[in-house]
């Protein structure tokens, strides 16, 4: 088996750092040599947050290489656009939360955003998943919990963790009083990436995409 490569990205209280340590303790769960990094600029003042996480039969590093993620995870679209130069344009995929965060403090800056950057990059003929995770988060009653529920859109990515592996991280990590809905968002992001699936499978998506391919479960 080859390494898998993943990167985490998004903007400081979105729970970036969460999703990338939940995954590396998953992999390390299921039996995998596991390196992790991080960069936290500056996380605090809603400064762009990214990790990297990388799994397999030995890792020497934990840095990915430009061209070489196997999904990235981009928790906002200008995070997601920022790494997307990292995904593997063959094989990879950039799961993207359908989410903007305007910097309040930056003049002109809803005029500057890059609004319709999901559509660029898929021009650019990269395979872009994107979901409405926020949405989904605030209809559950709880915004925050847009991380969890991409970390289990990208669950379907990495078959060579199972569902139980994830579960169980999930059980051990997460505080009782946080944990049922926490799971009910894991299970909100793997249903969907199982309708994404259907779509693509159907011909909706982007021509430059390729259907995902999807862990069962």
């Amino acid at each position: 088996m080859d390494t898998t490569n993943l990167i985490f990205a998004g903007v400081g209280g979105q729970g970036v750092l969460l999703i990338a340590e939940l995954t590396a303790q998953a992999a390390a769960r299921a039996g995998y040599d596991v390196k992790q990094t991080e960069v936290h600029g500056v996380s605090q003042r809603g400064g762009s947050v990214e990790s990297h996480v990388r799994f397999g039969p030995e890792v020497y590093s934990p840095l990915v290489i430009a061209g070489q993620a196997d999904v990235v995870i981009g928790l906002e679209k200008l995070e997601a656009l920022r790494y997307a130069n990292f995904v593997n344009q063959q094989t990879g995929a950039l799961l993207v939360n359908d989410y903007e965060i305007i910097p309040g403090s930056v003049a002109g800056a809803a005029e500057k955003y890059p609004h319709h950057s999901i559509e660029f990059m898929r021009q650019k003929g990269l395979d872009v998943v994107a979901l409405s995770a926020s949405q989904f988060a605030k209809d559950m009653g709880d915004g925050r919990m847009a991380n969890v529920i991409m970390l289990g859109a990208m669950s379907m990515l990495v078959p060579q963790i199972e569902k139980e592996v994830w579960l169980a991280t999930l059980n051990e990590r997460i505080p009782a009083k946080h944990r049922n809905l926490n799971l009910v968002a894991f299970e909100t992001g793997r249903s969907l990436m199982r309708d994404e699936n259907k779509r693509a499978n159907g011909g909706v998506r982007s021509p430059a995409s390729n259907p995902v391919k999807l862990q069962g479960g």
